[in-house]
């Protein structure tokens, strides 16, 4: 680890206390990109009813919006814990260089924030999920797929 890093390490659990001390949830991101601090996010769950609202999904959409663009090339994400299921899609879907946490998922699961039960679940069969998954019109949803497949103009993803 270099200084720098050590110090962006230290702003993303900056933004964790302060979360905490503000009423949202225990966890703060950044995202940098040439050295500079693009994007910062914290934990807004409880305070914007929105269960989407984790710091690294802020922080990533906050980033996307600087850049102009869907993916986080050449940018680095230093979180204060390490990312839960829906932000572990979201970080590989925005696909950054790295990602450097601090707390671990058990340091987590020790607080009451415990997404085993989520990894578990993606292994289990759709309709054995304790939320049963239900597919339905496959056949009409398949059109947007073969759509896209033939778009010659799309952006791939």
């Amino acid at each position: 680890m270099n200084e720098n890093q050590i110090q962006f390490m230290r702003e993303a659990i900056r933004l964790s206390v302060e979360s905490v001390k503000n009423g949202g949830g225990p966890f703060g991101a950044i995202i940098v990109k040439n050295g500079e601090i693009i994007a910062r996010g914290n934990n807004q769950v409880t305070l914007n009813h929105d269960p989407t609202a984790h710091a690294e999904v802020v922080a990533i959409r906050e980033a996307c919006q600087h850049l102009g663009h869907f993916q986080l090339e050449d940018c680095d994400l230093y979180t204060s814990c390490e990312p839960c299921p829906m932000c572990m899609g979201a970080i590989y879907w925005s696909r950054p260089n790295r990602v450097f946490f601090g707390n671990t998922k058990s340091d987590a699961a020790k607080i009451g924030f415990d997404d085993q039960f989520i990894y578990k679940e993606l292994q289990t069969p759709f309709l054995e999920r304790k939320i049963p998954m239900i597919q339905l019109l496959n056949g009409e949803a398949i059109e947007a797929f073969q759509l896209w497949d033939k778009k010659e103009d799309k952006v791939s993803y």
